[in-house]
């Protein structure tokens, strides 16, 4: 039997620290608190591949602002708590990591990094355990922690992470917009290489109906009223119509 040194960051530190500075996506998944996520299946079966991967194994989901990028984690974490995903990933947990909450009150970028670092550590050194369950961090607007986002309380936290993702040691899902990736990840070729890319569409109007059928059902119940196909097709119309593009 393979025996794992013990972790320099304990069990209670780790769980501390996740339920500190991360929401766990799976366990609100498991307990009903979302909204069914529909008309992302080709984008989520993509990040399982990935997610699959023995190397390059991390995400980076590419989209314009509001187009969905955190509601496919939600997807993603709807499917394991369901167990639609292959035996690998049935055991996962999706956390969504807080930096902000993570940076408030912090003096300067080494207190942060101190936080922030026996996170990725904790996750990282029970990787390779395969009775620890798969523990996948997604970072929205990743592009805030390159050294190149001067603005960001976040710039330089990609080093950080560098050797643990270089070791293949955590699973990471990034959320940026095409502009900003290029302003500021793909100039950096050691961090843009361990992403593979995920694009989403903004929906179409048929897209966007099925996604309102979808909902329908949680806001009657929420409202306590009716709401027939009709009044959704007639919405999707007057967007059409009326709406910017």
């Amino acid at each position: 039997m393979t025996r794992y040194p013990a972790y320099k960051i304990d069990d209670k530190t780790l769980d501390d620290l996740l339920q500190t500075y991360a929401t766990d996506f799976t366990q609100r998944a498991q307990d009903g608190l979302y909204d069914p996520i529909t008309g992302r299946d080709e984008e989520i079966e993509q990040t399982i591949l990935i997610l699959l991967h023995k190397g390059r194994k991390n995400v980076m989901l590419q989209a314009p602002a509001g187009v969905g990028k955190t509601a496919l984690c939600v997807g993603l974490a709807q499917q394991i708590a369901a167990g639609n995903v292959p035996e690998t990933l049935k055991p996962a947990k999706l956390y969504e990591l807080d930096l902000a909450s993570m940076s408030a009150g912090t003096s300067g970028p080494s207190e942060f990094h101190a936080r922030f670092l026996p996170l990725i550590q904790g996750v990282a050194e029970r990787y390779r355990n395969p009775s620890e369950p798969r523990r996948v961090l997604f970072i929205d607007e990743i592009h805030q922690i390159m050294p190149g986002c001067v603005n960001s309380a976040y710039a330089g936290l990609s080093e950080v992470m560098k050797p643990y993702l270089t070791a293949g040691d955590i699973y990471v899902i990034g959320a940026t917009t095409k502009d900003e990736f290029r302003q500021f990840v793909e100039p950096d070729p050691a961090m843009d290489r361990r992403f593979q890319k995920v694009e989403l569409s903004i929906p179409n109007a048929e897209q966007t109906l099925s996604i309102m059928k979808a909902l329908k059902p949680s806001y009657e119940r929420f409202f306590g009223v009716e709401i027939g196909d009709d009044v959704l097709e007639r919405i999707v119309a007057m967007t059409e119509q009326h709406l910017r593009k």
